[in-house]
């Protein structure tokens, strides 16, 4: 066989093969519009973020600093100390418990001014965004709000046939969206609710 065709063979079952994954994500069920999560939703501090960390009356031992990648900060007087899946106000209190043995009654408060949050929370966009990256949830993020975040889809994206994978009840599960009906068309019926942890996948057509 000559090897022009045997190439072009080989070039047509990949096409096939890949046109069968991309086509499968249109297979799954489409994503609830409304997605129920905790009432009281409360912000985690995570590896990477920015915290302000102000003692009352002592400035000597207040600092702005990150939390390092193992979750852990160190600040004067204290080192390491978690502070990695913990609220700012549970950060603060346990900050007072370790300046307590040089401050008497040390007041402190702790304000997240950069954002990352721990790796669970985070939302992921991967494939043929403008810009695949891990986003940071925020409280009520819909599909729209990661969309105007990544910079929409590339002319290559099979925007329909994108899906989010999803943890429900301990178990995996994917959705399809329609990121075109959404982006292209203006349809805000294809825009649903987003949960810490949603991985956005967005194919591309081969078509």
């Amino acid at each position: 066989m000559e090897k022009s065709k045997f190439v072009g063979i080989i070039w047509v079952a990949v096409t096939i093969v890949l046109f069968g994954l991309t086509g499968c994500a249109a297979t799954h069920p489409p994503a609830p519009a409304v997605v129920t999560q905790a009432s009281d939703f409360y912000y985690i501090i995570g590896p990477g973020d920015s915290l302000d960390i102000q003692v009352w009356r002592n400035p000597e031992v207040s600092k702005t600093l990150p939390v390092r990648p193992d979750g852990k900060i160190s600040t004067p007087l204290v080192e390491d100390l978690t502070a990695a899946n913990k609220t700012p106000s549970q950060l603060a209190r346990d900050i007072e418990k370790a300046l307590a043995k040089f401050i008497q009654d040390p007041i402190v408060t702790v304000i997240v001014t950069g954002f990352s949050g721990p790796y669970e929370h985070q939302v992921r966009v991967i494939g043929q965004a403008a810009k695949p990256q891990a986003l940071q949830y925020r409280e009520k993020m819909t599909l729209m709000d990661v969309m105007i975040a990544v910079g929409g889809i590339t002319d290559f994206a099979a925007g329909n046939k994108a899906s989010i994978v999803r943890i429900v009840d301990g178990k995996q599960q994917q959705f399809g969206v329609r990121l075109e009906s959404l982006i292209r068309d203006g349809d805000i019926s294809a825009n649903v609710g987003i949960l810490p942890g949603d991985v956005l996948i967005i194919p591309e057509s081969f078509f």
